[in-house]
């Protein structure tokens, strides 16, 4: 995919209001603009323009300057006082400095010069689309950060605190679990909520430590509710920082944790009861274990990797059976993105006989990817001696493809946009147009019908558009191309034509098939495709004639203009050999037309 292309494709959903006083440019740059942007609302003066972007919702205002009843620059000024954000364009013949100095006092985003060129239009366009594409990510990355905050706030405790340790925020779960009011708690210490006999004085070290390293802490904190009785919450401690580093507030997210808490307790001294204790005690630990079991993914491994457990979550997230799995390696599931160096810490840290935690990337039978928080345990027997592994997992697969969808978006638009503009195209504007109107002549001489010569007229001067994908110094080369140059030119016809071709609109159609068969010739010779004869689309042919017919009277960088003569020589010449014969017969029988219209559209 070219940069035009990936260009057009991303600017379709912006709506645009065109404010026009004279008609033939109106309809002719409409046209253009529609190149870009599906939905194009026209205004025919400033005071009708103004009325329209009052009643209506636009992303985007190009606007001309010498306008009847309201100036451009009038009206630009009026909407700029409604919206201070929407992008506004000015497209005028006029390119003094005074009108640039009053632009730049309203906030003008781009300047066309009248008659536009294609790649003015292109290179204004595509800086305002990369602005609206970065605004509306902004919106996008706002309303899903805002929906993760509502998503904590709904499911955690949360409270905020001050530098100096003072409550700020508290959410209505902390206010719940506490039975303390929201007045109560904002501009009180946090040490109101911890239990004295567990940790006021833990509490402040742990303060201390993250004002030093200034890294989030991971804990759990006893807590005491406004009638004392006593709850406990697995905490994640977060310092959020200014510019300059300095700490400037903490949140804290909390889980509660009591009720899981005094099961422990419960087990604990169950499981040191006497002997004859030890039967009921097994039983509360499997009913424990039935617990983790259900609410979590797991698996065990020997000292060696090789899985000699899983649970029905492990099967259902990794897509193995488990008979595929207990005997095999545990990097069966093992993805190749995780880097070596994070197994290599794990190992090292649970042969140590320490738990392991980190977040990894895992491989489904499928080959599918998928995320998981991960707690490794070494179980030891009652020698202290590490016997197994037991890994604990959430599946986080569902948030990482979320943020993944974010970046994604985010780094499309940067390197996408980012490619615009690096291609040009020095043809002028009346040379397309002049092509548009030697075309709709020769259509309707060919006995085409109005409509679809009409279509032909608007659809001609986008023959070339895959020149844009060319380089300068192919492009504007003065000397002869080399074959390899001529190679690279001759794509042009293609690229024009993926640009072109996704539409649903007839004129773009149109305009697709005309960039790809212009340089076909009537003996099959010419490029991309070699079509013969009236295989070639009458559209194609049309064009073809119209378009040498102009360049070949007209300077360009490698060449002078040819006279009238030369060029009816040639075209004598290359009658029934690259022109289609019948419509070279009706350019010489109607000559005079197509002298006026060059006569006419002078450079």
């Amino acid at each position: 995919m070219n940069n035009i292309e990936e260009l057009v494709m991303h600017s379709k959903k912006y709506k645009v209001l065109y404010v026009e006083d004279d008609v033939l440019i109106r309809n002719e740059y409409k046209m253009l603009f529609e190149i870009f942007f599906d939905d194009v609302s026209i205004a025919v003066d400033g005071e009708d323009g103004l009325n329209k972007f009052k009643s209506d919702s636009f992303d985007l205002v190009v606007s001309d300057l010498e306008m009847p009843k309201l100036s451009g620059i009038e009206l630009l000024r009026e909407i700029r006082k409604l919206n201070e954000t929407i992008p506004l364009v000015i497209l005028s013949a006029y390119d003094n400095s005074d009108f640039f100095i009053k632009t730049i006092d309203i906030g003008i985003d781009g300047y066309i010069v009248k008659p536009i060129k294609s790649e003015q239009v292109f290179n204004v366009f595509s800086k305002i689309i990369y602005k609206l594409k970065v605004k509306e990510e902004s919106k996008q990355t706002k309303r899903l950060l805002q929906i993760y905050k509502d998503t904590v706030e709904k499911n955690m405790i949360v409270v905020k605190i001050n530098s100096q340790g003072l409550i700020t925020f508290v959410n209505n779960h902390l206010c719940t679990i506490s039975g303390f009011k929201e007045s109560e708690l904002l501009g009180k210490s946090y040490k109101k909520l911890v239990h004295k006999k567990d940790n006021q004085k833990s509490y402040a070290d742990v303060l201390k430590s993250i004002i030093e390293i200034k890294e989030p802490w991971q804990g759990q904190i006893n807590c005491k509710s406004k009638c004392g009785k006593y709850y406990c919450v697995k905490t994640i401690i977060n310092p959020i920082l200014d510019k300059k580093g300095n700490i400037k507030e903490y949140i804290l997210i909390n889980v509660d944790n009591t009720e899981e808490e005094n099961v422990k307790v419960h087990l604990r001294e169950e499981l040191a009861s006497s002997n004859k204790n030890l039967s009921q005690a097994v039983q509360l630990s499997k009913e424990y274990e039935k617990a983790m079991d259900n609410s979590n993914i797991l698996s065990r491994t020997n000292l060696r990797g090789v899985i000699t457990y899983v649970n029905d979550k492990f099967c259902e997230i990794s897509g193995y059976t488990r008979e595929e799995l207990i005997g095999a390696h545990h990097n069966i599931i093992r993805h190749e993105d995780t880097a070596s160096e994070v197994f290599k810490d794990m190992w090292v840290n649970i042969r140590n006989g320490k738990t392991w935690n980190g977040v990894l990337k895992n491989k489904k039978k499928s080959s599918l990817e998928y995320w998981v928080k991960t707690t490794v345990i070494p179980i030891s027997d009652e020698n202290n001696s590490i016997v197994e592994y037991m890994a604990i997992r959430q599946d986080l697969t569902e948030l990482f493809e979320l943020h993944k969808e974010v970046e994604d978006t985010q780094r499309e638009i940067i390197y996408k946009m980012g490619e615009v503009g690096e291609s040009r195209s020095k043809e002028t504007g009346s040379h397309v147009k002049r092509v548009a109107h030697y075309s709709k002549i020769l259509a309707l001489l060919s006995g085409m019908d109005e409509k679809s010569a009409n279509i032909l007229f608007t659809a001609s001067p986008m023959h070339d558009i895959g020149k844009v994908g060319i380089p300068d110094t192919i492009l504007n080369k003065r000397s002869k191309l080399s074959d390899e140059e001529f190679e690279i030119m001759k794509t042009h016809s293609k690229i024009g034509y993926r640009v072109l071709k996704g539409s649903n609109q007839e004129v773009l159609k149109a305009a697709a098939t005309v960039a790809l068969e212009h340089h076909e010739k009537w003996n099959g010779s010419g490029y991309p495709q070699g079509l013969r004869g009236n295989d070639i689309h009458i559209y194609g042919r049309i064009t073809a004639i119209a378009d040498v017919l102009d360049a070949l009277g007209s300077d360009r960088v490698y060449k002078k203009a040819w006279d009238l003569d030369k060029i009816l020589d040639f075209f004598k010449k290359e009658k029934g050999e690259h022109f289609d014969p019948v419509l070279v017969d009706l350019l010489f029988d109607n000559l005079p037309k197509f002298l006026t219209i060059r006569d006419k559209y002078l450079e």
